[in-house]
């Protein structure tokens, strides 16, 4: 039996939208710079604990956790999908 991958979170074009940066941009050689300045700029905006002091209502700050980690996860999965399509 031969496992077949998991679905990526994002597909190439949503990639795109979420690192704010064009078709050509990406062919660009700066590129891999871009994208992880980026990539870090989107964590320190998205990371889940982030939001621990904002509120002391835990509904609510666990609905902001849970939306920050599905985002998260979704830079991830468009930072190694935009990587991988890199040129070397």
């Amino acid at each position: 039996m031969e496992e077949t991958p998991p679905p990526s979170l994002v597909t190439f074009e949503q990639a795109l939208v979420l690192f704010e940066i064009t078709e050509a941009e990406f062919q660009d050689p700066g590129a891999r710079e871009r994208l992880e300045h980026k990539r870090r700029e989107l964590l320190l905006i998205w990371h889940p604990q982030r939001y621990a002091n904002l509120t002391n209502n835990p509904k609510k700050y666990m609905k902001m956790y849970k939306q920050g980690e599905a985002m998260t996860k979704q830079l991830q999965a468009g930072y190694d999908l935009l990587v991988s399509r890199l040129k070397v």
